[in-house]
């Protein structure tokens, strides 16, 4: 994986920015272990590979 941004993910994932920021809000603890800031607008390789497993979010290869 590599670093994405939010709205990439959200966009992946069929949801809206809005939605989607509130299913990064309920997983603050996690990511913050991470290393993501709350107000990031990226999201670091591991993070984006917890996401995307979580989420349930099929990235495609060329985007990883």
């Amino acid at each position: 994986m590599k670093t994405m941004y939010k709205s990439e993910l959200a966009r992946l994932a069929g949801v809206s920015p809005n939605t989607f920021r509130r299913y990064l809000n309920s997983r603050r603890e996690v990511l913050a272990a991470m290393g993501v800031a709350p107000r990031a607008q990226t999201l670091n390789p591991k993070a984006v590979q917890y996401v995307a497993e979580d989420y349930n979010i099929d990235v495609p290869d060329e985007m990883q």
